[in-house]
């Protein structure tokens, strides 16, 4: 038994422990975040730095340069700027820059202006409501350079029928009124003086004389002129069915071409009207021989800029 025993061979049983493995766990990942996130702002940064200008750079660069803050309760605001007459109490460091920072300025409606207009401001522009009202001036003063200039025309024309003997019993013949639509100068018939034949549209020889007296001073006026003519109500109607109204035409425009033989020129006249009766200058008598007469208006407000026109002595031939 002890020989069998001794004829086996051992068993032997070999353990190999090998070498556990360290844990590494999430740690990197957070590093490596934090890596990138940096890289990021930096680049961030780079890109900020390459987007301004010089001068916002200094601005910057100056912001968080350091400053002696004065302890001292005088102040750097007040008039001396944070010095004292004395020895002691608050001094400006010698040692510390100053600070300087061009502010934005500011519109008088609020907000930044731009850059390129926060220098030199130009002097106010005139608003609207100064403008409407130089131009309202203006108007209103050449209304009255024209008004006096319709008063002067009116003057010379009574002077000059004064002035002749021949034109002296036509003066109640001569009307002249400031309208709203201009200087009317009217002359009208009157009794048992009329200015056309009954009927006719051909002027009398005195009529003439009037309507160039009226033409002397026409010429000198700038303003177009109204031609209108007019009639009384008493019935006027031949064969071929002529009437008040082709007579009252008529006589307007034998009065425009008698201004056009005398020099005024055509086309200052702006239009030429018959009215017949409907407008009668004595209201409660319709047939009186007033109604009868030509109306010349020098339109207001006709005249060329800077024009009111002057009315001069006459000279009238007797």
């Amino acid at each position: 038994m002890a020989e069998s025993n001794g004829d086996k061979q051992p068993i032997i049983v070999k353990k190999i422990k090998k070498a556990g493995h360290a844990h590494h766990g999430g740690a990197w990942k957070v590093a490596y975040a934090d890596f990138v996130t940096a890289m990021m702002a930096f680049f961030l940064l780079l890109w900020l730095l390459n987007s301004v200008t010089e001068e916002q750079l200094q601005g910057i660069s100056d912001y968080f340069a350091p400053v002696v803050i004065s302890r001292s309760e005088s102040g750097a605001g007040g008039m001396l700027a944070g010095q004292t007459l004395s020895e002691d109490g608050a001094r400006i460091s010698d040692k510390s820059p100053v600070i300087t920072l061009d502010l934005p300025s500011v519109r008088a409606g609020g907000g930044p202006m731009a850059p390129e207009l926060a220098g030199d401001i130009p002097p106010e522009t005139p608003s609207n409501r100064e403008l409407e009202a130089d131009e309202e001036q203006l108007r209103e003063a050449l209304r009255k350079r024209e008004q006096d200039a319709f008063d002067r025309a009116r003057e010379a024309l009574q002077a000059a029928i004064e002035a002749v003997p021949a034109l002296q019993k036509l003066g109640k013949s001569l009307l002249i009124d400031n309208t709203q639509e201009g200087l009317r100068i009217q002359i009208v018939d009157q009794e048992g003086l009329a200015m056309f034949p009954r009927g006719a549209a051909d002027m009398y020889l005195h009529t003439r004389r009037l309507v160039e007296t009226v033409a002397k001073v026409i010429d000198r006026m700038p303003q177009t002129l109204a031609i209108t003519g007019h009639t009384d109500a008493t019935p006027f109607i031949d064969d071929s069915g002529y009437t008040n109204w082709e007579l009252s035409v008529d006589r307007a425009n034998a009065a425009r071409r008698e201004l056009v033989r005398l020099g005024v020129p055509e086309e200052r006249i702006s239009r030429v009207v018959g009215k017949a009766d409907r407008e009668p200058l004595v209201d409660d008598d319709p047939t009186s021989p007033r109604n009868r007469r030509l109306s010349i208006v020098l339109l207001r407000g006709t005249g060329r800029p800077g024009e009111s026109g002057v009315a001069v002595p006459l000279e009238s031939r007797p």
